[in-house]
C-alpha cells in the first residue's frame, strides 16, 4: 500500500517554480545569472499599504477574520469591481483568499466533478492543467498560435465544447504570452457560450492593470452581461500593487457557489492573514498614483526586449500588449548544437543551454502548452535585461552557425 495519495500522480511541479528555484541557487553559489523567471513586480510595496499593515497590527487586528474575509475587504472590493469593470458583485458574493492561486483551485474543487471538461487556451499559465487534473477533471486545450496573436477563435471555442464541458478559463492579460482580448473578441467568444448555458467562465484578471499602447483592458462579464450570472472573476492585489508575498486574491461569482468556497475554506486554510487583508484594503480604497511611472518602466523595459530579441537569429518575437512577459519562439534554433556538442531538440533543451551556459534564467515554453518558445519576465531592472538579451542573442549566433 502506498503511504502517499494517488491523486499526487496527477500533478507536478509548478515548473516556473521550479526554474525560479534553480536561478536562485545558482545566484547563491555566486554565479551572474540573469533571473528572467519571476512572475512578480520588482517594485517595493507602496508605503501607504505597509503603513496600513504596521497601523493594523499596532492596532491589534491579528486575530482570526471571517473565513472568506473581512466585511470591510469585501465591500471594498464590490466597490473595486463595480467602479473599474462595471460588475455589481455583492458582498456575499465575493470571496477572499490566500492569493489567486488559491480562489482558482477553491473555485474548481467545489465545482469539479470526475470527468467534466475544463477549456483552457493555450499558451497557459502552468497551474491550471494540474488543478484540473487534481480535482478530477479533464484539461481541454486549445492552441492559439503567435499569428492568431495567442487568442483563441469562436470556431476553436465552439469545437471544443463537449456535453461534459464545465468552465472555459481565460486569461487576459496573458501570463505567459501579453496577449489582451478586446471587448470586441470577447464578445464574439461569449455569443458562442450563450448556446451552451451549462457551460460557465472562469476568468483571470490579475494582470488587469498591466496593459500597454493605449489597450484597454476589458473583463469577460463586462463585455457579457447576459452570462455575468455564470462567470467567475478572479482577481489579486498581487500584481498590480507589488503585494505578490502578501498572498491575497479575491473573485466575485455566483452566491451559492461564494458559500461553498467558504465551507471548503473553512476546513483547509482559514482565513487569509488579517494583516495582509488591512493591507489590501488600504491598496483597493488608496492612491494609484504610483502605478502611472511604474507602467512606463514596464513598457520602456518591454520595448526593450522585443528590440533587442527581434534581432535574434532562429527566435521570433512578438509584441505584448500586457503582462510582463514576453513569449519568444525559437522555432529556428530547434535541431542547432552546442559548442558542447549538445543538439537543441526542444525548448526545455534551449532554456537548460541558456541557464548553464550563458547564465539567463527563462522558463521553456513546453510547461505552458506552447512550443517550442521560452518565457521572460521583464519585471527586472533594465541593466539586467539588456546584459540578458546580450547574452541571449550570443547564444542565438553560436547556435545558428552550428
Amino acid at each position: 500500500m502506498s503511504f502517499l495519495a494517488d491523486r499526487l500522480d496527477r500533478i507536478a511541479p509548478s515548473p516556473s517554480l521550479v526554474a525560479l528555484g534553480r536561478a536562485r541557487d545558482l545566484i547563491a553559489s555566486g554565479k551572474d545569472v540573469c533571473n528572467l523567471t519571476a512572475g512578480e513586480p520588482d517594485f517595493s510595496t507602496p508605503p501607504h499599504i505597509i503603513e496600513a499593515a504596521h497601523a493594523a497590527m499596532l492596532g491589534g487586528e491579528t486575530k482570526y477574520t471571517a473565513v472568506d474575509g473581512t466585511a470591510a475587504l469585501k465591500q471594498a472590493i464590490s466597490d473595486k469591481f463595480r467602479r473599474e469593470n462595471g460588475l455589481a458583485y455583492a458582498p456575499n458574493e465575493i470571496t477572499v483568499g490566500a492569493g489567486a492561486k488559491q480562489v482558482l483551485f477553491n473555485v474548481l474543487t467545489c465545482t469539479v466533478n470526475e470527468g467534466d471538461e475544463v477549456i483552457i487556451p493555450a499558451p497557459y499559465w502552468v497551474s491550471y492543467p494540474d488543478i484540473v487534473r487534481f480535482n478530477g477533471g479533464t484539461p481541454v486545450f486549445v492552441l492559439a498560435t503567435p499569428e492568431q496573436g495567442y487568442k483563441i477563435s469562436p470556431v476553436q471555442l465552439r469545437q471544443a465544447i463537449t456535453p461534459r464541458t464545465k468552465w472555459l478559463l481565460i486569461n487576459s492579460p496573458s501570463n505567459p504570452t501579453g496577449a489582451v482580448y478586446t471587448e470586441a473578441e470577447l464578445q464574439a467568444l461569449g455569443r458562442v457560450l450563450a448556446e451552451f448555458p451549462d457551460v460557465h467562465i472562469l476568468t483571470d484578471d490579475v494582470y488587469e492593470y498591466l496593459v500597454f499602447d493605449g489597450t484597454r483592458f476589458t473583463s469577460f462579464a463586462q463585455a457579457n452581461p447576459q452570462l455575468a450570472h455564470r462567470t467567475v472573476t478572479v482577481n489579486a492585489v498581487s500584481k498590480s500593487f507589488s503585494m505578490t508575498g502578501w498572498r491575497l486574491g479575491y473573485a466575485g461569482g455566483p452566491a451559492a457557489l461564494i458559500k461553498a468556497i467558504g465551507t471548503l475554506q473553512s476546513q483547509t486554510s482559514g482565513n487569509p492573514s488579517s494583516v495582509t487583508q488591512a493591507a489590501a484594503l488600504a491598496a483597493l480604497n488608496g492612491t494609484r498614483a504610483f502605478f502611472g511611472e511604474w507602467l512606463q518602466q514596464y513598457q520602456a523595459r518591454r520595448d526593450l526586449v522585443v528590440s533587442m530579441l527581434q534581432k535574434g537569429k532562429g527566435l521570433q518575437c512578438p509584441i505584448p500588449q500586457g503582462a510582463f512577459f514576453v513569449y519568444v519562439s525559437c522555432q529556428g534554433l530547434m535541431g542547432t548544437t552546442t559548442k558542447k556538442g549538445r543538439r537543441i531538440e526542444s525548448d526545455e533543451d534551449l532554456a537548460t543551454h541558456l541557464l548553464e551556459e550563458h547564465l539567463v534564467a527563462t522558463v521553456h515554453g513546453a510547461a505552458y502548452g506552447g512550443s517550442p518558445a521560452i518565457r521572460l519576465s521583464f519585471a527586472a531592472p533594465m541593466q539586467v535585461l539588456e546584459k540578458a538579451c546580450r547574452r541571449i542573442l550570443l547564444a542565438c549566433d553560436e547556435l545558428a552557425m552550428s
